[in-house]
């Protein structure tokens, strides 16, 4: 692999220079930080990451290389991928190829070389920032101009370039016990293969089907699933859902639960460098204890829009105080923010799913 130079630019005038590790060119987005050790696969192809540009905070990415098992989506969303190292030669049973080969395989500009740390602490003081990599202008001055112009997350609709274009069904379980229907504002697999492994059959709709699209389905229970984008952007789909309340049990999962907010009356708004790794604190009011989650998020819902009679708070971020989950006071409908389907893991929040299946049960 060649030693081709890239840089990385941000609005604040912040260059650094680093190594090409991906794709030629030069990508724009939102540039966050992550703090998982390992998922590296699950996080580029997760659709949630759709207009960001992804810095690891782990200093040593892609030792283990990637396989064709281990993707979330169709292919991989982020803008952009920064590394403080990343493994050329992988070592691991399952690996078909190596990061750098995937990174150029599916257009992804990527860098490593660059202190990750001195990234990490600028965005958890500042915020995050508009970016862009390049391989092809390495002009410091013309970089953070093009950062700077290049367009911002609050307002954008990212959901429309990573739903699915139609509906689908997923692949059946062996023994069919409910019918789901999932809308997908940018679903992950795996979400679909733990419903599918409780016995649901589920079909897909794109973000833009209505309630009555799902209803012709007949299902037990409507999903609402993760995604990129500003929640607050999407009001073509608060509709859908304020038509299924009350018709079936619903559950959400991060901007499916930023949606479901939405749909009963409340707000969101941007953090100010969100949540985004597998190491978060949320604690659970029922049974008080604390879970620890995968996250991937910046926008929250705002607790003082929800109306007390309808909608109460469940689960609670330990590190900041911010909503992690909430419920209908009164019918089988709620939500979280974080990632109970979470590959590699951890496993903490996965009886949310079987709350699901039980609440399909009762209905």
């Amino acid at each position: 692999m060649s030693d081709k130079q890239a840089m990385l630019a941000l609005e604040d005038g912040t260059v650094l220079q680093g190594r090409s590790v991906g794709a030629e060119g030069e990508s724009f987005g939102e540039l966050v930080f992550n703090t998982s050790m390992t998922g590296y696969q699950e996080i580029l192809t997760d659709p949630s990451y759709a207009g960001q540009i992804i810095t690891m905070t782990y200093p040593l990415i892609g030792n283990y290389g990637v396989n064709a098992e281990d993707v979330e989506s169709r292919k991989p969303f982020a803008q952009g991928f920064v590394m403080g190292e990343c493994c050329l030669e992988p070592s691991n049973w399952r690996a078909q190829q190596s990061l750098p080969e995937y990174l150029r395989e599916n257009n992804v500009v990527g860098i490593d070389g660059v202190d990750t740390r001195r990234i990490t602490r600028l965005l958890r003081t500042e915020g995050a920032k508009k970016a862009v990599i390049s391989t092809t202008d390495l002009n410091p001055d013309s970089l953070v101009q093009k950062a700077i112009e290049s367009p911002g997350m609050v307002g954008a609709d990212y959901v429309r370039d990573v739903t699915t274009p139609e509906a689908y069904q997923w692949e059946a379980p062996a023994e069919k016990r409910f019918r789901v229907a999932a809308f997908d504002y940018g679903i992950k697999y795996n979400i679909l293969r733990l419903l599918q492994k409780a016995g649901c059959d589920v079909t897909v709709l794109p973000a833009t089907a209505s309630a009555e699209d799902a209803l012709a389905l007949d299902p037990d229970g409507i999903f609402l699933s993760n995604g990129p984008g500003d929640p607050a952007a999407l009001p073509y789909v608060y509709p859908s859902v304020r038509g299924l309340v009350g018709k079936r049990p619903i559950f959400g999962i991060c901007l499916g639960h930023q949606i479901l907010a939405h749909a009963l009356g409340g707000n969101t708004y941007k953090l100010k460098f969100g949540h985004r790794g597998g190491n978060q604190p949320v604690m659970n009011h029922a049974t008080g204890k604390v879970e620890i989650s995968v996250q991937n998020h910046g926008f929250a819902v705002d607790p003082e829009s929800l109306d007390p009679a309808t909608a109460r708070i469940t689960h609670t971020n330990l590190n900041d105080q911010s909503v992690e989950g909430l419920e209908h006071t009164e019918l089988p409908v709620y939500s979280v923010q974080y990632h109970p389907e979470a590959s590699p893991g951890p496993h903490d929040s996965r009886y949310l799913f079987e709350r699901f299946i039980a609440s399909m049960r009762r209905a």
